[in-house]
């Protein structure tokens, strides 16, 4: 499932974020590229343990945990601390898939990639190019969201971030491990719940929501890896 999930950020804290990250040090992007995504990255990052990226990364994770429909859509377990990149001049990062696992700091290593997340920081007029394409079974799909907007789409997805051929794309890039790591099922409760919150909106708490709402959790129960 590929989802559109808009205003994550205000307006004051994209300018906020962009204000800090922009003044700092940016690296090489292949640098936290495994082998294969090595051959077609182009692009610039701040360092995973850089000061700056860690304290915007939070501000994020923070405005992650307040959207109810992120929540809704990933059913988070663990998500990565958020990353930047940032792209101008052609750079592009070729067509290639997530690897399955990242590693992290702490008493659990690794974590799946069950959800990849990009977060727009500049607005689709701040530059050309830039498209975000996700290749999938029902065909080519592509994004360039306003700033402060969140595109969620499952990591075993092929996806490119075609060449920027004016003014600069700069984003936040993280993965979800969820709690129900298949994609379809993942999606089925989605749409259950969404469907619930709209009866629930219409005609109040009835016994019907409640035993729709039984069998969400149900199902919560029986696929989630908590």
């Amino acid at each position: 499932m590929m989802l559109h999930i808009p205003e994550v950020l205000t307006r004051e804290q994209v300018t906020a974020i962009r204000t800090a990250i922009d003044a700092a040090d940016w690296v090489d992007g292949r640098a936290t590229a495994g082998s294969q995504g090595m051959q077609v990255k182009r692009n610039r990052q701040l360092p995973e343990n850089c000061p700056v990226a860690l304290e915007q990364g939070r501000i994020i994770q923070q405005a992650l945990a307040a959207n109810a429909l992120f929540f809704s859509a990933a059913l988070p377990a663990r998500t990565m601390a958020p990353l930047f990149n940032r792209y101008a001049g052609s750079e592009t990062y070729g067509l290639h898939v997530d690897g399955a696992a990242r590693r992290l700091p702490g008493p659990q290593p690794w974590m799946r990639t069950d959800i990849s997340c990009t977060l727009f920081l500049c607005d689709p007029e701040d530059y050309d190019g830039g498209e975000l394409v996700v290749v999938d079974t029902y065909g080519t799909h592509e994004a360039r969201l306003p700033a402060g907007d969140l595109i969620v789409y499952p990591s075993t997805s092929l996806h490119r971030v075609e060449p920027v051929t004016r003014g600069e794309r700069v984003c936040s890039f993280f993965w979800v491990q969820s709690m129900v790591r298949d994609d379809a099922r993942r999606a089925m409760l989605f749409e259950m719940d969404q469907t619930i919150q709209r009866l629930r909106a219409q005609l109040g708490e009835t016994e019907e929501t409640l035993a729709l709402a039984g069998q969400y959790h149900n199902l919560l129960r029986m696929w989630g890896e908590m």
